[in-house]
């Protein structure tokens, strides 16, 4: 009889029937391990929830009233008798793989990981195992990051002239990760930084969980229209094209997301600046990373799994294609956007709830 493996692919999520708890489950069940705060991953509902310290406050944010134990990266907690241990994935601050480890046997979930330093979230860290689950969100040659300090040369530089111009900067990333890469990379000798309310509220979670972060200012409506053009405004996808950014006219918005990377995609998110900015790894990292782990099996979760499974086997690794419900928080642009997406402009509260959904729904209450 063939042994049954350490973790399995179930209809609510990934499972562990040794220690009996689910990884990133999507259904609700009584003991769920989290890789990140990202809501494809970290669903309302679990009796119980482990993840990163440096999740917490997001979790709780986002999440409500909820049982939550955290630790820290490379500590071990023993479930049943299975040893699980929590390392960097790099994606955005209290990112982290899961290590799962019975009778010598290792498994680890990577949840989402980008290789790159992005001077925020603790850097990507290879963990070798027998079995690695990844994504591959953006597996495809295409798909290859300029180093971040280009990028944001040209953000910097793009807000710089629009401020000389007199024209509002406005830029577009995900609340949870993209906002806070982008905050701390800004140059503010030009000018502050306004944040919409679902983005500050992430920022003051990070901040009570002890994350520096630079100065923002929350806009409100009494925030004044010549101060906010002086500066740059830091909002959310959901944003886009609502009467919250028109009253910011004239401005220039720019939009940071891997997606920039397709032609068209600027268009599509009638964008003026496209960023190719991504908190997921790209080709060389995807297979930099699952070739650093010397496992001897891979499973991909999303993104590009079909042609990405067919592409590792081709070049000598055992990989395969498996199906899941995690997303992507970036927003592709060939996705429709999530189903009952609503809109807060000032986010005065702060009780969010997880939506099943790939992208987090951006509004306060909700998300």
């Amino acid at each position: 009889m063939a042994k049954k493996p350490l973790l399995e692919f179930t209809d609510k999520g990934i499972y562990c029937a040794k220690g009996k708890f689910y990884i990133d489950p999507w259904e609700p069940v009584n003991d769920a391990v989290i890789t990140h705060a990202h809501a494809d991953h970290a669903y309302v509902g679990h009796k119980h929830y482990l993840a990163h310290y440096l999740s917490k406050e997001v979790l709780l944010y986002r999440l409500g009233d909820i049982q939550l134990q955290t630790v820290k990266y490379g500590e071990t907690v023993i479930k049943n008798g299975v040893a699980i241990s929590l390392y960097p994935a790099g994606h955005v601050i209290g990112s982290a793989q899961i290590r799962v480890e019975y009778q010598g046997e290792v498994w680890v979930v990577s949840g989402d990981y980008k290789t790159e330093d992005d001077g925020i979230s603790t850097a990507f860290e290879p963990v070798k195992c027998h079995h690695f689950i990844s994504e591959c969100t953006f597996g495809m040659p295409v798909y290859q990051w300029k180093p971040q300090v280009q990028i944001f040369d040209e953000v910097n530089n793009w807000w710089r002239n629009n401020a000389r111009n007199g024209v509002s900067t406005v830029i577009v990333g995900y609340s949870l990760g993209k906002a806070q890469r982008i905050l701390q990379n800004l140059d503010l000798s030009i000018g502050k930084v306004y944040t919409h309310g679902v983005i500050e509220n992430t920022n003051e979670a990070l901040r009570r969980n002890g994350v520096i972060l630079n100065p923002t200012e929350r806009i409100t409506p009494d925030t004044p229209k010549e101060e906010i053009r002086k500066g740059i405004i830091l909002a959310p996808p959901s944003s886009v094209g609502t009467p919250w950014m028109r009253k910011f006219q004239p401005y220039s918005f720019g939009y940071c997301s891997g997606w920039m990377a397709i032609r068209g995609a600027k268009r599509r998110r009638a964008a003026d600046r496209g960023f190719i900015l991504s908190d997921h790894a790209d080709w060389d990292g995807l297979i930099s990373a699952i070739d650093a782990t010397g496992c001897e099996k891979v499973y991909l979760t999303h993104g590009y799994t079909a042609s990405f499974t067919r592409y590792l086997n081709e070049i000598g690794f055992d990989a395969h294609e498996v199906h899941t419900l995690y997303g992507d928080d970036e927003g592709a642009p060939t996705q429709p956007p999530p189903e009952g997406e609503e809109f807060e402009e000032y986010g005065s509260d702060t009780n969010q709830k997880a939506s099943p959904s790939g992208e987090d729904l951006e509004r306060v209450g909700v998300t």
